[in-house]
């Protein structure tokens, strides 16, 4: 029976990667950009879990138990998640999805999660999380609490749910439509975080009784099935390889399977501060999932849904820990001020045209027609042989490419950095000036056009430029 596990992995996987599904950013958007639209998404996936355990347990179909909620472990391991998840680049599922796009940076965070996930809870630190637990209240469930049943609060949750979909839906309508890739087919576009979320919540039901027919009585989860799965490929204890097991390998398998057919999938290895922050962060989150008792699906989407102390509290300190790394990391780099010649060099890996700038038609640079970039052998990584002649720039960031056009090159950098820095050196323009951005990091193709429409600037081109690379130009408003 275990191998349900893999295929309702498989499919969460394929859902999460092409709704670009990350915890991490819609904590993240409440802070810097002061949105609640994408948090909106999670509330949508705990709804219709709620409303699926409910009857499920009404039905007896299962019977959930309750651990006891420990204040000190949960809020302080809470608070090293979300601050870790900023670090690593995203949240639990999210590192493991993201693997499955080929961001080397979450291989790394993903190695360093399941080693110190399996130290807390079996290892060298399991007295500390011991020790940590060792205090405890009677607190199960805000039900237990009052003595009533579930339905009292999964109705009224359910309904403001609606409500708060309802109103952003009605606000997205009334914005300037959301651009779209141009020369993708429908079926390769990104899902909708509000279909996305109710897709993941349905998941989450569905994995309930076939986890607990498996025998194990829990749904969806990953920092246990993560540390699992260090101990069996160390150990070869078949004890280990669980249902669990294979539902988190399922979400690799179909992110990979998602991210390959609709050519979102490279291998893209990270600079040296970002494997760095992947080690620290992928630490911290085994860590701080271990003390919380889950990580943002078990404790954000599970434990939430069937209304626990520890869930809720636990989502609320993972979101302050979000909120005090983001103000600390999240900012955008910053370029020495230096006199820059009349006539200089320029070169991308990717986007940029190998060839002198002299007409507006030569403005937005495309690789496909590039005859002077050629493929690399590490995951098709291209790199621009040649070197073309550009203007002054207003920024350090921006190479000038005349007629009120100037280059950003977010190659390479990972989420959210392309939107952040395509945020600060927007202010250094002029209305009516077009910046193009070449990037290839997938929440980008959403964030950006996001943002632009929001903010009220134009997206006159946005089209995929080879294997997970984009470019977009943007006309500022």
């Amino acid at each position: 029976m275990i191998i349900t596990g893999l295929a309702v992995g498989a499919v969460l996987g394929i859902v999460m990667q092409r709704g670009r599904f990350c915890v991490t950013g819609m904590l993240r958007d409440i802070f810097l950009q002061r949105s609640w639209r994408t948090f909106v998404g999670l509330l949508v996936v705990i709804a219709v879990h709620a409303v699926g355990l409910a009857a499920l347990t009404s039905a007896g179909v299962i019977t959930p138990t309750y651990d006891n909620f420990a204040p000190a472990a949960v809020i302080l391991g809470a608070f090293i998640f979300g601050f870790g998840i900023i670090l690593s680049g995203g949240c639990a599922s999210g590192t493991w999805y993201r693997s499955g796009e080929g961001l080397v940076g979450s291989w790394i965070a993903l190695a360093t999660y399941a080693v110190s996930t399996a130290a807390m809870k079996t290892g060298v630190l399991s007295g500390f999380t011991n020790f940590m637990f060792s205090w405890e209240t009677e607190l199960t469930t805000l039900p237990a609490l009052f003595g009533i049943s579930v339905w009292w609060f999964v109705v009224p949750f359910a309904a403001l749910t609606i409500y708060l979909v309802r109103h952003f839906l009605t606000l997205e309508a009334k914005r300037p439509k959301i651009a779209r890739l141009g020369n993708q087919p429908a079926w390769k576009r990104p899902l909708h975080v509000y279909t996305a979320g109710a897709l993941i919540g349905l998941i989450g039901v569905i994995a309930w009784p076939l986890s607990a027919a498996a025998g194990r009585n829990s749904g969806l989860g990953i920092t246990t099935p993560t540390a699992h799965t260090l101990q069996y490929i160390t150990t070869g204890d078949e004890s280990y390889l669980n249902w669990g097991v294979m539902l988190v390998l399922g979400i690799l398998v179909g992110s990979f399977i998602a991210a390959r057919s609709t050519g979102e999938f490279r291998v893209r290895v990270p600079d040296s501060v970002t494997s760095v922050r992947s080690v620290i962060g992928g630490t911290m989150m085994g860590v701080g999932a271990s003390l919380a008792g889950g990580c943002t699906v078990g404790n954000g989407m599970v434990q939430t849904s069937l209304f626990s102390f520890q869930g809720w509290i636990a989502l609320l300190f993972i979101a302050i820990g979000v909120g005090v790394a983001a103000k600390i990391f999240l900012k955008p780099a910053t370029a020495a001020k230096k006199k820059t010649p009349d006539t200089g060099t320029y070169s991308t890996e990717q986007s940029l045209a190998n060839e002198t700038v002299t007409s507006a038609e030569d403005r937005v640079l495309k690789v496909a027609d590039n005859p002077a970039v050629s493929p690399a052998p590490l995951g098709g990584l291209k790199m621009a042989t040649g070197l073309i002649n550009i203007q002054p720039a207003v920024s350090e960031k921006l190479r000038e490419l005349g007629d009120g056009y100037y280059a950003l090159d977010s190659l390479g950098a990972v989420c959210p950095f392309p939107l952040i820095e395509a945020k600060d050196v927007m202010q250094d323009l002029q209305s009516g000036q077009h910046l193009v951005i070449d990037f290839d990091c997938t929440q980008a193709t959403d964030a950006i056009p996001q943002w632009c429409a929001t903010d009220g600037h134009e997206v006159t081109d946005f089209r995929e430029t080879g294997e997970a690379s984009w470019q977009i130009t943007v006309k500022k408003g």
